[in-house]
């Protein structure tokens, strides 16, 4: 992942997520490899509540993991 502009990156995986493009696992695995250090407090800590409701989720796509995700997304998009 760029480190430049790793919050872009994120958005444009969740987005993918949101469509159905990729699971729970890709995700995951992409998210494994973000540096967390060049994010925002804010942006980190989203990350990591991110992070852990996919680590309870395991496979399944549901309506509160949605929530959390899209909360991710604007976290990264406001450099909260």
């Amino acid at each position: 992942m760029s480190p430049e502009r790793q919050d872009d990156a994120i958005v444009q995986l969740c987005s993918r997520w949101l469509a159905r493009h990729i699971g729970n696992a890709e995700l995951v695995a992409a998210l494994a490899e973000v540096d967390r250090s060049r994010l925002q407090p804010g942006q980190a800590e989203a990350m990591e509540e991110l992070c852990e409701a996919l680590t309870e989720a395991g496979e399944e796509r549901s309506a509160q993991l949605e929530v959390v995700l899209r909360e991710t997304i604007e976290a990264l998009a406001l450099g909260a």
